[in-house]
């Protein structure tokens, strides 16, 4: 199947925000939230910078998306990220009421959607979003192994 072009153009601006987040020291994750096709948010990892455990990306830019509209609650917006949102990530993405999930890299080890407590699946989730994962995944792996890989040297 063909991927659409504006599809592709939201997770590389995701995809933009983690290669900015690695070059800040950050594990390179970046996220972009749309909503009626613009885009009203986007984020990389910032945990080191802020000295703050709750500073993924996903989290950062669904703050700023929530700011933008006024509101806790993101009906029908999307949510480009370039890796499997962790349990905490898909917990604010649920309580955000986000419509669609879409995700590059899968995360064996941290990841909450797919793997692990699989949060959406679970029956004291209020909200599970539409879920897309694989988009762009093989340069969101590379940005992820680049970076581990240079810190083990």
């Amino acid at each position: 199947m063909k991927e659409q072009p504006a599809f592709l153009s939201y997770m590389n601006l995701a995809l933009e925000e983690a290669r900015a987040a690695g070059a800040r020291g950050e594990v390179p994750v970046g996220a972009v939230v749309v909503f009626q096709g613009a885009v009203v948010a986007r984020a990389g990892n910032r945990t080191r910078e802020l000295s703050d455990p709750t500073a993924h990306a996903e989290v950062l830019a669904i703050r700023a998306a929530c700011q933008a509209a006024g509101s806790e609650r993101l009906v029908g917006h999307d949510l480009y990220v370039t890796l499997e949102p962790c349990p905490m990530c898909a917990g604010a993405i649920a309580a955000a009421r986000v419509g669609r999930v879409y995700y590059g890299a899968g995360d064996p080890k941290s990841g909450g959607v797919a793997q692990g407590p699989r949060v959406f699946s679970h029956p004291q989730c209020h909200h599970a979003p539409e879920v897309y994962d694989g988009i762009s995944a093989p340069e969101a792996e590379a940005l992820l192994k680049g970076f581990f890989g240079a810190l083990r040297g």
